[in-house]
């Protein structure tokens, strides 16, 4: 996108791109459909030490302008669910090509197979090594740009070189953690969750900072799911997470209702009308699922209700960079100018996208900050 918007600019870039092809990450994305914006971002749906910090970028380069841009290049977009949008022809590749195909119209350089081993400040701007093909190559630049993603999924060619590159210029770095990553249940519980192991319930997963409705998965490892991985974001080890498996409806009223007609029914054949038979019995260990409604006390629908409603689970952890969707923390945007994202101490050299401190909710939001940053610095060089 920066190289994109400079060439309409006028103005020549050279991308260096590590792997043997651009986008691998776009391509994998939404299971290979890209999920490329969300109808709905504003700030509010991103994580960072300055939650005001992205508002300058997402006011220069807007939702709007996000889908104006792909559809002016042949990309329609189709919402799927809470504003995510998807190419019409559900195809991450059109995505890519979009780029590509604007690059080489606009003789903009893609370099592939091309690692930088060092950027350095000169007197005129930089010199950056590059390694390609096995053999080094000096370049000279007005200008360095780093996008270079986070750390998760270094099967794809993910590392540390952003973070790197701003510590080489003295710049702080927010501590960095796997986001939008499932979470691990180890221990004499995780028997429990294996047993449920392909089952999807639509939850309200929270914790004291935020709240989710979406679906969780159980799997044999423990918790994913669009929930599941959209608090991992706002969870530390050692924290509680609370969820509602019964969202916006209340179990002890609906038992009642059931219990005046139906007193007989068994509370394990009521709770396998509202999940799956499976899900059922594996509540036989923590509630009285052999009682029939018309025989449940007081208690225990207290405790049908509170198990239900505040289902509390504690992570041992999560499953690390190879599983996350993002990279919490990066970049400290103190070191960065909001309008410009040029390091302050640094001039010519910018950071955007994931490597910076700002981290997006699942559902298109990173995407959105990826294309906003690389309009904003293209501006800007």
């Amino acid at each position: 996108m920066c190289a994109v918007q400079a060439g309409f600019l006028g103005k020549r870039t050279l991308v260096l791109e590590k792997n043997d092809r651009v986008g691998a990450k776009i391509l994998i994305s939404g299971g290979g459909r890209c999920n490329y914006t969300n109808m709905y971002a504003t700030d509010q749906q991103f994580i960072s030490q300055n939650q005001h910090f992205c508002k300058s970028a997402f006011s220069q380069w807007t939702v709007d302008d996000t889908i104006s841009f792909f559809e002016t290049y042949g990309i329609q977009g189709k919402e799927k669910t809470l504003g995510q949008l998807f190419p019409l022809s559900d195809k991450a590749k059109d995505v890519v090509e979009v780029f590509t195909s604007l690059c080489a119209d606009m003789d903009q350089e893609i370099w592939c197979n091309a690692e930088v081993k060092m950027v350095e400040k000169t007197d005129e701007g930089f010199t950056v090594r590059v390694e390609i093909d096995g053999r080094q190559e000096y370049v000279s630049a007005a200008s360095v740009v780093i996008a270079a993603g986070g750390l998760p999924i270094p099967k794809m060619g993910a590392t540390d070189f952003g973070l790197r590159t701003a510590r080489n210029f003295d710049l702080k770095i927010i501590d960095t953690a796997p986001a939008l990553v499932p979470l691990t249940i180890t221990g004499k519980d995780q028997p429990w969750y294996e047993q449920l192991s392909g089952n999807s319930i639509f939850c309200r997963v929270w914790n004291d900072r935020i709240s989710f409705e979406e679906n969780i998965l159980f799997t044999h490892w423990g918790l994913s799911g669009p929930a599941i991985l959209q608090i991992s974001s706002y969870w530390k080890p050692g924290e509680y997470i609370n969820i509602d498996l019964l969202p916006n409806q209340n179990i002890a009223e609906l038992i009642q209702q059931e219990k005046e007609v139906n007193g007989k029914k068994m509370l394990l054949a009521y709770l396998a009308g509202l999940y799956t038979r499976k899900f059922a019995e594996a509540l036989s260990d923590k509630l009285p699922v052999e009682k029939n409604l018309a025989s449940l006390t007081k208690t225990d629908i207290e405790d049908i209700s509170a198990l239900i409603h505040e289902f509390k689970v504690k992570p041992a952890g999560d499953k690390g960079y190879d599983k996350a969707e993002v990279m919490r923390g990066g970049v400290s945007t103190d070191e960065l100018s909001s309008k410009t994202l040029e390091a302050k101490k640094v001039p010519g050299l910018f950071f955007g996208g994931e490597c910076v401190d700002v981290t997006g909710w699942l559902g298109g939001y990173n995407f959105q900050w990826a294309w906003a940053s690389g309009f904003v610095i293209a501006q800007n060089l």
